[in-house]
Parts: C-alpha cells; sequence; structure tokens
C-alpha cells in the first residue's frame, strides 16, 4: 500500500494518495525504504494513516484500490460488507473501488513454490511460498513464505496468511449490497497462449489453473 501510494504521487503533480495501514510494521518499512525516495514537494501530496480500512476517511477520493488480495482477510460475509460499504463511502461522486483478486485450482492445491534470488549472480535466498491448506466448505486457505539461505538455514512462517477465498460472483453482490451502482471484472489478456500484463472489461475469462483479476465498483 505505501509503495503504491508513493509510485501514485510520483506520477503526476496534481496526484494526491492516502495509505491505509492497521499495522505499524508495514508503515515503518515504507517510511524507511520508500519515503525517502520522494521529492518534497512529492511527500506533500502523501499521507500516511494508521487507521482500520473499515473506516469512512473525512476526505472524499476518486479511486480506492485493495491490492495483493488483502480483503480475502475477512472470513465473514458481513464483514466484507461492512468493508466495501466504507469504501463506498469515501468515494467522491462515480469514483471507483478497485479490488485484486486470485484464484483457481492452482491456488488452492496444496502445494509449495520456490524461487532463488541472486545478489551479484550469486545465491542470496530462496523464497518458498507454502499453500498449507484449503477448506472447500468455508472456503477458508492458510498459505505461509519462509525463507532458506544458502547456509541450509530456514526461517519459516515469516509471513502468514489465514484468507477467506472470495470467488468473483460473491464479492460482486457484496458490492451490490454495499451501495455500489455497478461493477465490472477486468480480467488479462493474452497472446498466442501467454500472458500480456493487460486487464480489459469482460463479463468471461479463462478457467486457468490460477489467475488473477481485477473486481471494480462504481459509487
Amino acid at each position: 500500500t505505501f509503495h503504491f501510494a508513493c509510485e501514485f504521487v510520483k506520477r503526476d503533480p496534481a496526484n494526491t494518495a492516502e495509505a491505509l495501514d492497521l499495522d505499524p510494521e508495514p508503515l515503518a518499512y515504507g517510511l524507511r525504504k520508500h519515503y525517502p525516495k520522494l521529492k518534497p514537494e512529492q511527500r506533500k501530496r502523501l499521507a500516511i494513516h494508521r487507521r482500520n480500512v473499515i473506516s469512512v476517511s473525512k476526505k472524499k477520493v476518486d479511486v480506492i484500490v485493495a491490492n495483493n488480495f488483502s480483503f480475502y482477510i475477512f472470513q465473514e460475509r458481513a464483514k466484507l460488507v461492512e468493508y466495501f460499504r466504507a469504501a463506498r463511502k469515501s468515494l467522491a461522486r462515480n469514483g471507483m473501488f478497485i479490488l485484486e483478486m486470485v484464484g483457481g485450482p492452482g491456488f488452492v492445491e496444496k502445494n509449495k513454490e520456490q524461487r532463488t534470488i541472486k545478489h551479484l549472480g550469486k545465491p542470496l535466498f530462496t523464497y518458498i511460498w507454502d499453500q498449507r491448506s484449503f477448506n472447500p466448505v468455508d472456503r477458508r486457505a492458510l498459505y505461509s513464505i519462509h525463507f532458506r539461505f544458502p547456509d541450509g538455514s530456514i526461517r519459516k512462517d515469516v509471513f502468514t496468511y489465514d484468507w477467506r477465498i472470495w470467488t468473483i460472483p460473491e464479492v460482486r453482490d457484496a458490492l451490490r449490497e454495499a451501495g455500489f451502482q455497478d461493477t465490472a471484472v477486468f480480467w488479462e489478456t493474452s497472446h498466442r497462449g501467454e500472458a500480456t500484463g493487460e486487464f480489459v472489461r469482460s463479463e468471461k475469462g479463462s478457467n486457468d489453473w490460477t489467475w488473477l483479476c481485477y473486481v471494480s465498483g462504481l459509487a
């Protein structure tokens, strides 16, 4: 959230951004890592708040973005609708709420994915994404991130996620109940079987093993 907000104020001198996070740790990291890279004028257009997202912002905004499937933390539909309703009330008229979603069989099967990160051509550490469990009855899933180092040592459960893997129809229904006048799905296009990184509005998505899309609500 912090990084996204910083990049947004960099894009245009007319852009302003507000970043919300309840956890002080990522806020502290952002202040160390991203905030110093901003020019003084850009810093004036960025507001950082340690605050629950289930709260209405005093300042009406044009766009609210929930990246990295962050709203999957809400396990109950009533709490999800409460969050969506707070977002709608924080938006200006015709403002847009954008939610990043992920799903598909490949995202809920028990699996581990590993990627070695190198520095100056040498292995620095191995990133391990661990899909630990999934309950199809309540769609609750547990994930962890571990790090393994060249000396063989490993740091387990550095990050853990207890998510409900919401479906697209569930999210769109909740947006409507929260008072959004319209919803839309943006699906990634492909060229010769390869993803392009471009997302277009569509009512039909490819049944990929793992997919990522964006769902929006119009206030």
